[in-house]
């Protein structure tokens, strides 16, 4: 399927160009792989990252937040690490570089995506985080030219649950959001309210 990455903000952009050219802010960064790469380090495939919260059962909607505009980094012919940015009071800037599980897997779900043959418009790809569930997907949003900060996600997005993924949600799995949403909002209802949706 097609898909439409946004622009990033182009303040967050050139800050983590700058860490990726201060030799001091990749040295002090968490991440061997990034640390030891040799040779020039791109930012690539800018992705919002929307926190999921307000998940209410009763089939009120839940609400999203923009946390972070998030980037792949590129070192020769592989990605190597992920810059996140975050809003300060004077826009956006470079927090933090990470290595991990989420960085090949984003990778993959993204190229995943772009697999999946037409199935409909094109989408606007986001990151969508739960935080209490410790699970991270890859959020297919079927506006493509939608504000990448704001928007919920619609009965018809796809979501793609990125490994780990939390037991019994299969990583890399596209479901609509009409499906994976109802399952999360069991795992995330305490028992009283739940009954007192049900009631």
């Amino acid at each position: 399927m097609p898909l439409h990455i946004p622009p990033a903000p182009a303040p967050a952009l050139r800050s983590v160009l700058a860490a990726l050219g201060s030799p001091t802010a990749v040295h002090e960064a968490h991440t061997p792989t990034l640390r030891a790469h040799q040779g020039p380090m791109t930012a690539e495939l800018p992705l919002p990252v929307h926190v999921l919260d307000r998940v209410i059962a009763g089939g009120r909607p839940p609400r999203t937040r923009l946390t972070a505009w998030r980037f792949l980094i590129r070192g020769g012919d592989r990605y190597v690490a992920a810059a996140d940015t975050r809003l300060t009071p004077d826009g956006w800037a470079f927090s933090h570089f990470f290595e991990g599980p989420y960085v090949a897997a984003t990778e993959r779900a993204l190229r995943q995506a772009e697999s999946l043959g037409p199935i409909g418009p094109a989408y606007q790809p986001r990151l969508l985080s739960v935080p209490e569930l410790y699970m991270l997907t890859l959020w297919l949003h079927g506006a493509a030219g939608a504000d990448p900060a704001a928007g919920l996600p619609a009965a018809a997005d796809l979501l793609i649950p990125l490994a780990p993924a939390p037991p019994g949600i299969a990583a890399y799995r596209p479901h609509p959001v009409s499906e994976l949403l109802p399952v999360l909002t069991h795992r995330l209802t305490p028992p009283a309210l739940a009954g007192e949706a049900a009631a």
